[in-house]
């Protein structure tokens, strides 16, 4: 595949120059993984390189090598004119590195984990007063300085992670994937911080990232497949080969967004497709348009150019699976409910304390069959707390919870044979094989058998996992180990879905597929409760819920979400937009 190149400026020599890298794992009974084949590639002195790529890319790799974590199998990578291997001690303290899995001491407290890094990375007493109140504020966990690290909620340890990460300005800045699992808010801020760093500093930055609008913020992309190097250069370069291939399309009044998304996702004259601001957004596979019965206005609606982004390039890039955006084909009604209730999910005034510590405030919403209904909010919101309450795995301190009809209070094993639940965290066992996984909670879950088998030989195919079948479930990539733990929440094909942040740290394809897949268990009647980081994926609820502190900042359609952050100054706000006002006028009452 023709690469997208820019030349190295001769004034401006490469902090990290990478030459013919090759990277080979050998597993159990010497089964090899080639993680990297012959990588060139290089980051210049004051600028932010964003390495971006599907699942099992090789991205964590290769920072892992600029870290000297890794050797390389064969080639030759120089940071500072230094090589990699023979220097690596002097290399590792003029870099900073945040891998995906953190170390943070779960015992201290915030500050305490502060101080910590700062002793171990030498920042000079003085200037530490400075660094922290910057830090506290970007990440907002100024109140949360005594709150011991093991108490935070999961968005909440990544922020104190990415703080930790950035107390020293390193020469050379390396994070891997360091805003996934922070909301909108924060992510703003950590790259207002990083540029900060780069323009007064003249620091260098290589970030791996899963938001292709972070990517399209650096000053060069890399992207990587499959351990091989695709393509490179500046985000315009990439935006520029888009021209003419992206609309969007506004739905008719006598068809529904979403069936107007999944005909236009299968069509295969269309490269890719997403909801956008209540439309819906296409990129073709070829620079022309298509035939008029390919996109019919009076079937799906009204076709517009729009200009194209870097997400579109990338989609365009990457090779495609023969089996993106026709898995549910063979899934639709094969499930049927068994339940008459029309609110299989009910919370009225739902409250939880933990000690004097008030996470949910007098919550109460309901959710009706076959809806996608969103749970929105800051790192810290009460999120995760009220969807392990409404799962039966926190018992709630007041208020009742009514799933699939039973009373969560007293009714919890009767109801979560109906319902499914896939966590924050990682929670599969890490020893385990993907194999032994899905097998251990199928029989969890019920099941035995032919039908077993069938569940699991399904959840293999669906989610691309067979390459990992007898890899321990710890050694999967990031977005991968994702796919493991959505397969084992679908397994018994439940009638309710609660996902927390289902998608964070997986690929645009599989969160593609995610929701093409949610779409329609949607229309066979399964309820999905679900929270996200990524704002566009908001667009495909029905209704939502936005949260902040544990109460209710809103509640409504997409559409009337975003209506809250119109001004004369911004007439057609995203997602984004209405998430970041809305949290900041919260945040603003507060104070």
């Amino acid at each position: 595949m023709q690469k997208i190149t820019t030349e190295i400026s001769p004034e401006n020599k490469p902090v990290l120059f990478a030459e013919e890298i090759s990277k080979t794992f050998v597993g159990k009974k010497k089964v090899t993984t080639e993680a990297l084949q012959n990588i060139s590639l290089h980051c210049m002195k004051g600028r932010v390189t964003g390495l971006v790529g599907a699942d099992g890319a090789g991205k964590t790799t290769l920072l892992r090598i600029a870290a000297g974590l890794l050797i390389p199998s064969s080639g030759e990578m120089k940071i500072f004119g230094r090589d990699s291997m023979k220097d690596s001690l002097e290399i590792q303290s003029r870099i900073g590195y945040m891998p995906q899995k953190f170390g943070l001491y779960q015992d201290l407290t915030v500050q305490e984990n502060l101080n910590l890094y700062a002793d171990l990375q030498g920042v000079p007493g003085p200037e530490r007063p400075g660094r922290y109140k910057r830090l506290l504020a970007m990440t907002d966990l100024t109140d949360y300085t005594k709150r011991r690290a093991g108490d935070l909620s999961g968005g909440m340890k990544q922020k104190l992670g990415l703080a930790c990460a950035l107390i020293k300005s390193p020469e050379l800045l390396l994070l891997d994937e360091p805003t996934v699992g922070v909301d909108p808010i924060s992510r703003r801020e950590l790259w207002k911080i990083i540029y900060e760093l780069v323009e007064k500093n003249s620091i260098s930055v290589l970030v791996s990232t899963a938001y292709l609008d972070e990517a399209e913020q650096c000053d060069h992309i890399i992207v990587l497949h499959q351990g091989k190097l695709l393509a490179e250069g500046t985000p315009d370069l990439f935006i520029n080969t888009m021209k003419g291939r992206v609309f969007i399309v506004i739905p008719t009044e006598t068809t529904t967004l979403r069936n107007s998304f999944t005909g236009l996702a299968d069509n295969p004259g269309i490269l890719d497709a997403t909801i956008r601001s209540g439309h819906i957004r296409i990129v073709m596979e070829k620079k022309k348009d298509l035939a008029p019965t390919a996109v019919s206005p009076e079937i799906y609606g009204e076709k517009r150019s729009t200009e194209p982004t870097f997400e579109d390039a990338f989609m365009a890039l990457i090779p495609r699976s023969p089996t993106s955006f026709q898995s549910e084909k063979r899934q639709k009604n094969s499930k049927t409910t068994h339940y008459s209730e029309r609110h299989p999910v009910f919370v009225e005034n739902l409250c939880k304390l933990f000690g004097t510590f008030k996470a949910v405030k007098n919550l109460s919403f309901s959710v009706e069959r076959g809806e996608i209904f969103g749970l929105l909010g800051p790192n810290g919101a009460g999120k995760s707390t009220t969807f392990r309450m409404l799962c039966g795995l926190l018992p709630a301190s007041s208020g009742t919870i009514l799933v699939a009809g039973h009373n969560l209070r007293k009714s919890r094993a009767k109801a979560r044979i109906h319902l499914g639940y896939m966590a924050q965290q990682f929670s599969m066992y890490g020893q385990l094989s993907s194999h032994e996984n899905l097998l251990f909670f199928g029989k969890a879950y019920g099941l035995s058998g032919r039908h077993l088998k069938k569940r699991i030989d399904w959840a293999f195919h669906e989610f691309e996992l067979d390459q990992w079948r007898d890899r321990p479930a710890f050694s999967l990539p990031g977005g991968y180990k994702q796919r493991l733990a959505m397969a084992a929440a679908l397994l018994h094909e439940p009638e309710i879905l609660f996902l927390d942040e289902p998608t964070s740290g997986v690929d645009p394809f599989a969160r593609r597929e995610f929701w093409l897949r949610i779409n329609g268990f949607a229309e066979q009647g399964v309820t999905v409760v679900v929270t996200t980081h990524f704002m566009e994926e908001a667009e495909y609820c029905d209704r939502m819920l936005i949260m902040s502190e544990g109460k209710t900042l809103a509640v409504g359609s997409p559409a009337d979400i975003r209506n809250l952050a119109k001004s004369p100054q911004n007439n057609q706000p995203t997602m984004d937009d209405a998430f970041i006002e809305l949290a900041e006028r919260a945040r603003e009452n507060r104070v």
